[in-house]
């Protein structure tokens, strides 16, 4: 096991190869994971405002993956699409990320539909009678009693209350909370293989024999999820931008304080989309057409396709790393076999 030394200076070596072998890396966007959020006995938000469609987002969210998978999949050929769930069944978000870990996705996209909670109005619909009585009493203390009960009658009104449905109209992109890294880095310790590990392809492959409980190890998992949430916000940016471009409200990018917990469970850059308030008159009618979930399907596409060709212009830009300047700084750390001829694969071309 490596000293507190050669942690540090393996720590180093991490961070100044982590950049370009995860850019020269073949296995830059293979898989994309669509997840259609809620589901089942999970209904998720409900438009049950006066004048709604009284839809559901298990409902929407459905509608709107099935799209996006099949506009990804016309528009990336190349690339295989994944989704949790092609019908209404109900999964738990550990289920979810199981499906997006054990498919080694490269990228996780979860969509919802937002919601806020209703004010509840009230108006009258008629009215009605209602006797009361007035009475009378004699004495005083406890020698108090009813001399006289007269009744009377009364008109009182009748109301009827109902919900009232949000202002709140847009579309949002959300990530995990920085503050819950360290679940996200739980995360990528327990579904990362030793093979997948990139230390720098000219060391020794005795390094890539990883003790996942080791300093280092998680020294480097740290590193690699500070790159995940880099690739889920510049994803999120270009989703938030083709919003911008249609008639839509583009909210931004957001966080929740609580976390979100299939984006941090996931081994892989992630974000959330919240498509719309299903709460919202125009939002829901727009979630639950056929032209409303076609557009965001198409705009997510075309934010992805922009994400995919930056990561391979990355990739084919970088330069290579510097194999015999990596292996300086591990023999340096006193790490075993540093220096020796490398048997693990050979550095990826330019």
């Amino acid at each position: 096991m490596l000293n507190v030394k050669a942690c540090a200076i393996f720590l180093v070596s991490v961070f100044a190869t982590s950049l370009t072998a995860v850019a020269q890396n073949s296995k830059a966007l293979k898989t994309i994971i669509v997840d259609a959020g809620h589901g089942g006995k999970d209904f998720g938000a409900h438009g049950g405002y006066e004048g709604g469609l009284n839809s559901y987002e298990k409902n929407v969210t459905l509608g709107i993956s099935l799209k996006l998978v099949e506009e990804l999949k016309k528009q990336l050929p190349d690339v295989k699409i994944v989704p949790t769930r092609t019908t209404d069944i109900y999964q738990s978000p550990p289920e979810k990320a199981d499906i997006a870990n054990e498919n080694k996705g490269d990228l996780f996209i979860c969509i919802h539909a937002d919601a806020v909670a209703l004010q509840t109005g009230r108006r009258q619909v008629g009215s009605r009678q209602e006797t009361r009585y007035k009475v009378t009493y004699t004495g005083k203390g406890k020698k108090k009693r009813v001399k006289k009960s007269t009744p009377y009658t009364v008109t009182v009104p009748v109301y009827e209350y109902y919900k009232i449905g949000s202002k709140r109209t847009g579309t949002s992109v959300w990530l995990f909370a920085a503050h819950k890294t360290v679940d996200k880095t739980n995360a990528l310790m327990k579904n990362e293989s030793a093979e997948d590990i990139e230390i720098g392809s000219g060391s020794d492959s005795t390094l890539n024999e990883i003790d996942f409980s080791a300093p280092e190890y998680k020294m480097m998992a740290t590193a690699r999820v500070g790159r995940y949430q880099q690739k889920s916000i510049k994803l999120a940016e270009f989703i938030n931008a083709q919003i911008e471009e249609t008639d839509r409200p583009a909210l931004g990018i957001y966080q929740r304080a609580k976390g979100i917990w299939v984006l941090q469970a996931t081994n892989m850059p992630a974000l959330l989309v919240e498509t719309g308030f299903i709460t919202n008159h125009d939002d829901e009618r727009y979630l639950n057409s056929d032209k409303g979930q076609q557009e965001i399907a198409e705009c997510i596409t075309r934010a992805v396709k922009k994400y995919k060709e930056q990561l391979e212009s990355n990739k084919n830009n970088a330069p290579a790393p510097d194999v015999k300047a990596e292996e300086k700084v591990l023999k340096e750390a006193g790490v075993p076999g540093a220096g020796k001829k490398s048997s693990s694969r050979p550095a990826p071309k330019k």
